[in-house]
């Protein structure tokens, strides 16, 4: 539980391979360090456990995400700081998501396409650029990048420690006060 039973939604939203999930990860090593409760919602675990069956269609990565902000809210109701590592490529779901989750921070984690291509953690842009993997966000379906974020983190140009200690500032700013 957080120091003070409040808990929060934080969603790192990106390309693949922007560096979403190494910030996450960073992010609930500092958190649980400093006694509170958290929980990384991965968007590849909760695909495969809770969204099976689901495709690429912006229909279903609209479901997908929708299934996700949920676990998280409840997540959040019950003092837990809930970290979503997702590409959630549209703006329109992103703002259902902050309309619908009391506490709610975005992180646009930036970092350009042809830096996310080079990174290719998980060989993905190599497979859509061959025709393999249809909608796949940056190549052949879109990416709308977040207008005000609550946080930006260019991991292009900036170090995980800095990205993580500007998460970290705003998270406490709002804890400290809730």
């Amino acid at each position: 539980m957080t120091s003070d039973g409040a808990g929060c939604v934080v969603l790192f939203t990106g390309l693949s391979g922007a560096g979403k999930s190494t910030l996450a990860q960073s992010l609930t090593a500092r958190l649980i360090e400093a006694g509170y409760r958290v929980e990384i919602l991965d968007g590849d675990a909760v695909r495969r456990e809770l969204s099976k069956g689901l495709g690429f269609t912006p229909e279903d990565r609209t479901e997908n995400i929708r299934r996700i902000g949920f676990v998280a809210r409840l997540l959040a109701r019950h003092g837990v700081i809930a970290l979503i590592p997702v590409i959630a490529p549209y703006r329109a779901l992103r703002a259902e998501m902050r309309a619908g989750t009391p506490t709610f921070f975005e992180v646009y984690v930036n970092a350009p396409l042809d830096v996310c291509e080079h990174r290719d953690p998980k060989g993905l842009y190599r497979r859509a650029r061959a025709g393999d993997l249809p909608h796949f966000t940056g190549i052949d379906d879109p990416y709308e990048p977040p207008d005000a974020p609550d946080v930006e983190c260019r991991t292009d140009l900036e170090a995980i420690e800095i990205c993580v200690e500007r998460i970290w500032s705003k998270l406490m700013a709002h804890l400290e006060h809730a």
